[in-house]
């Protein structure tokens, strides 16, 4: 089938959305979509098109939300002036890392844990590259 005959229908994308969202698998997703239809033949897309299709517009609007809601936590920080803390108080039995929490009290004095790491030593080059990352 050639490139520019190919196409996913709305409700086709939908689908796909939905399976990503559930953790299904790009193949499986395809497979369904032939045994419903009768057989490749009969879509016009390719199972190279679902895999295309979650990539280039299911993840990148997840990277767009997570960059908002990214954007509101510095907004909200600007706002409220929230003061946030790293904690390295915990080590892990099994690999020996040390646990560092990052917690954030916000404007009702409530506690938010915002994030964690694993670093293997506390060596101020460690701590350089956690907080810049």
């Amino acid at each position: 089938m050639l490139k520019q005959h190919r196409e996913l229908s709305m409700s086709i994308r939908r689908t796909i959305e939905n399976n990503e969202e559930a953790g299904i698998r790009p193949s499986k997703t395809y497979q369904s979509f032939v045994a419903a239809a009768g057989g490749h033949r009969e879509l016009n897309f390719i199972e190279k098109d679902v895999k295309n299709y979650i990539t280039r517009e299911v993840r990148n609007v997840s990277e767009q939300e997570d960059a908002k809601e990214f954007g509101k936590s510095r907004a909200a920080f600007e706002y409220f002036g929230d003061v946030i803390s790293f904690d390295t108080t915990y080590n892990t039995n099994r690999d020996n890392l040390v646990c560092g929490s990052f917690v954030g009290v916000n404007h009702h004095g409530q506690s938010t844990l915002l994030g964690c790491s694993l670093m293997k030593n506390e060596e101020i080059e460690s701590f350089k590259w956690l907080f810049q990352c």
